[in-house]
């Protein structure tokens, strides 16, 4: 499964919660990110870990993640969008119907795929309007799952979070296409 992050402003609760899960479920995740190295997490605007990244976004092959993570923190996926290769990676994975899971500021990164328009979602509160705009609908609501997109509006919505990924990779697109 693939974490795609910024080199930093990442959540660390966002990408460290949702990655034990995954562990937890048996899974192995992967830290990708447009450059290798190491990413930097925050826990809301002060440093907290780095973590080594296992691949950077440009090498990664799709097929060889069966879920894709979009960690929030309000710098993550403000930088992530304005790298075209992440950017592309995110659209070529919702277009594949493999689970996408976005939490808090994340679905930035799908508004600048174009991959909203017609969907339902929710987010931190302040990117409803850019998720208006790019043509979804946006709702004030724990998890939202519409497709293969799964949503959420923040840290406190992680256990749900985490049960609707886990949930789309044993019966979801992940276990159709494993």
């Amino acid at each position: 499964m693939a974490f795609l992050v910024a080199k930093e402003g990442i959540e660390r609760v966002e990408l460290t919660e949702p990655w034990k899960a995954v562990e937890q479920a048996g899974a192995t995740p992967k830290l990708l990110s447009p450059e290798t190295g190491e990413v930097q997490t925050f826990d809301h605007l002060d440093k907290a870990e780095t973590r080594p990244v296992d691949t950077a976004v440009g090498q990664a092959s799709m097929d060889d993640y069966d879920a894709l993570v979009l960690p929030g923190g309000v710098a993550n996926p403000d930088a992530l969008r304005t790298d075209e290769t992440a950017v592309g990676f995110v659209r070529d994975f919702v277009a594949s119907g493999k689970p996408v899971a976005a939490i808090c500021h994340a679905p930035w990164t799908l508004v600048e795929a174009d991959v909203v328009k017609g969907r339902t979602l929710t987010s931190w509160p302040s990117l409803q309007t850019d998720i208006r705009n790019a043509g979804g609908e946006w709702v004030d609501k724990e998890v939202v799952q519409d497709g293969n997109l799964i949503t959420s509006r923040n840290p406190d919505d992680i256990p749900a979070f985490n049960d609707a990924l886990l949930e789309a990779l044993s019966h979801g697109a992940a276990a159709q296409n494993a």
